[in-house]
C-alpha cells in the first residue's frame, strides 16, 4: 500500500510549483542555473574577537548557529528560515537571489553568512570590510565539517565539535540499521508541477540528498549524473525504472489529503515499477530539504519509509 507521511499542522492550501522549487533550491543551496561548485567554505576579514551581531541568510547555517550555542548572537535571518523557533523573532533580510543589502547594513552585523554562489553580495561586504562566512555543501561531510568550522569561527569549538560528533554518530547509527537490507533503485524527486509529472527535479549523483538516500538504504536511480539535481522526465524514469520513488519537500502546504492526491497522479506512470508496486511516497518535512544539524532525522524518516522494519 502506498503511504502517506506529512509533518502535522500544516496549512491547507498548497504554494505553487515554481514557489516550491524556489523554495526547495533556496533550502538546498542550489542555484538555477546549476553552475559548477562555488569554492569549500571560507571567511573573510576574520577579526580576533568573537562575533555578537551575525546575520544569516542560509537556513541551514541558521540552525547551526543555534545548535552550537551561538543562537543568541544571531539578530536577522533569511525569508526561509523557520526553525529553531527563536528565528521568528528576528527580521529577515532577503535569501539566496534577494539579500536585501541595505537592511544588512543598518543592522550592522560583524559576521553575515552567505551562500558560496553569492559573489556579487560577499564581493560588497568585503569592500565594506564586513567579515563573511561563506557556505557550500558537497554532501554529508561537508556539513559535518562545516559545523566544526562554524564553531570555531563563532567561539564555540567545543559545542560545535559535540554537534559534529552527534551527527557522525547518528548517521552511522542509521547505516547499521539498514545494513544487509536489500537496496532499492530510487528516484530521489525535490520537485515538480503541481497535479500533474511535468518539470520533474530529482537528485543526481552528489550532494546531501543523495549521500542521506545512500546513508537510508537505498540506491540512487541517478548515482551516474554526477550532480546536485538534474530535470528527469517521464521518458528517462521510464527508462531509468526506479522500484521507489521518493518525493521530498517543505512541510508548509502539505496536508494528508494534498499528499494523497499528488500521489495519485503517479498512477499515470502504470509500468513504472515504483507505481506497480505501491512504493511512491512523499514525504512533507523540512529536514530533508536543509543541509543542517537535522540532517539526522531526515535520515532515519527516509529509511524508516524504505526499510520500515529496521528503524523503530
Amino acid at each position: 500500500m502506498t503511504r502517506h507521511l506529512s509533518t502535522p499542522g500544516l496549512k491547507t492550501r498548497p504554494p505553487s510549483f515554481h514557489v516550491v522549487l524556489a523554495l526547495v533550491l533556496t533550502l538546498v543551496g542550489i542555484q538555477l542555473t546549476f553552475a559548477a561548485s562555488p569554492p569549500a567554505p571560507s571567511t573573510k576579514h576574520q577579526a580576533p574577537s568573537t562575533p555578537r551581531r551575525i546575520i544569516s541568510l542560509v537556513p541551514a547555517v541558521t540552525e547551526m548557529l543555534f545548535a552550537v550555542g551561538a543562537g543568541n548572537a544571531v539578530i536577522a535571518v533569511s525569508n526561509f528560515d523557520r526553525y529553531p523557533a527563536e528565528v521568528a523573532t528576528r527580521p529577515r533580510v532577503g535569501a539566496l537571489i534577494d539579500p536585501d543589502f541595505e537592511r544588512i547594513l543598518s543592522l550592522k552585523p560583524d559576521l553575515v553568512v552567505v551562500f558560496g554562489s553569492q559573489s556579487d553580495l560577499s564581493s560588497r561586504l568585503d569592500r565594506l570590510k564586513i567579515p563573511t562566512f561563506s557556505y557550500t555543501d558537497e554532501g554529508l561531510t561537508d556539513i559535518i565539517t562545516t559545523i566544526e568550522r562554524l564553531g570555531v569561527r563563532v567561539g564555540h569549538a567545543d559545542e560545535g565539535r559535540r554537534e559534529a560528533t552527534r551527527v557522525r554518530t547518528e548517521l552511522d547509527e542509521v547505516r547499521r540499521a539498514v545494513a544487509g537490507k536489500a537496496r532499492p533503485r530510487t528516484a530521489l524527486v525535490f520537485g515538480r508541477e503541481l497535479g500533474n509529472l511535468r518539470g520533474i527535479w530529482a537528485s543526481g549523483g552528489i550532494g546531501f540528498m543523495h549521500d542521506l538516500l545512500e546513508v537510508a538504504g537505498g540506491t540512487d536511480v541517478f548515482d551516474d549524473v554526477k550532480r546536485k539535481s538534474m530535470q528527469a522526465t517521464t521518458e528517462v524514469l521510464l527508462v531509468r525504472a526506479p522500484d521507489v520513488i521518493l518525493e521530498v519537500y517543505p512541510s508548509e502546504g502539505w496536508t494528508p489529503a494534498r499528499i494523497a492526491d499528488e500521489t495519485k497522479v503517479w498512477l499515470g506512470l502504470p509500468t513504472l515499477p515504483a507505481v506497480r508496486s505501491k512504493r511512491v511516497y512523499i514525504l512533507a518535512d523540512d529536514t530533508l530539504v536543509i543541509p543542517g544539524p537535522r540532517v539526522t532525522q531526515a535520515a532515519r524518516l527516509m529509511a524508516k519509509t524504505l526499510h520500515p522494519d529496521a528503524i523503530r
